[in-house]
């Protein structure tokens, strides 16, 4: 069976945005950025909450056209090519999503995890990962903490409404003051 991860960016004080929406914090050095190409490479579909995938559909199409940073330009060609699915019940596809998997959460993910293929890699979505935790979908969480405190935003499980226990797995510091901290889920 396919493994469920939950890849985000928090901050210091534990918030995956700030109060309006922000996520200008996030520092990408070359440690990370390789660290995330791996973590691509273990994985075949990416997942997005509706929000993230707003954002990221509104700049990974022409990234290189704004953004000269290295990660950016590398980036790029890859999220364009990779299998892309929404978590949401308003949100359509559109041009760069396979499909959106909403209707059913529970079911349509299950269906994807009892699938053949590499893993399945939620990037962001900080709600969808509260659905898929609380319908025990979720097998692995890897937070990367930023050096930035924001005082406030959108928690790293906002909506959960009951408790997760976790097994801390591996721990790793990047570049840029980024530490990265790997749990699995305990059942």
């Amino acid at each position: 069976m396919r493994k469920l991860t939950y890849f985000i960016h928090t901050t210091a004080d534990g918030f995956v945005q700030g109060p309006e929406g922000e996520f200008d914090w996030p520092v990408m050095g070359p440690e990370l950025s390789d660290y995330s190409f791996d973590l691509d490479e273990q994985n075949d579909i990416t997942l997005y909450g509706r929000v993230t995938w707003e954002m990221m559909a509104s700049f990974w199409p022409d990234a290189e056209k704004d953004s000269d940073h290295p990660h950016v330009r590398r980036y790029a060609p890859v999220w364009r090519a990779a299998r892309k699915m929404v978590i949401s019940r308003t949100a359509e596809p559109g041009e760069w999503a396979e499909k959106v998997v909403g209707d059913d959460l529970e079911a349509e993910i299950r269906e994807l995890k009892e699938q053949p293929g590499k893993g399945l890699l939620l990037m962001g979505g900080a709600r969808a990962a509260a659905s898929l935790a609380r319908h025990g979908l979720l097998d692995e969480v890897r937070v990367c903490v930023h050096p930035v405190v924001l005082g406030g935003g959108t928690s790293l499980f906002p909506g959960l409404d009951g408790r997760l226990n976790l097994r801390l797995i591996e721990t790793r510091t990047f570049d840029e003051g980024v530490v990265m901290h790997r749990y699995e889920l305990i059942r």
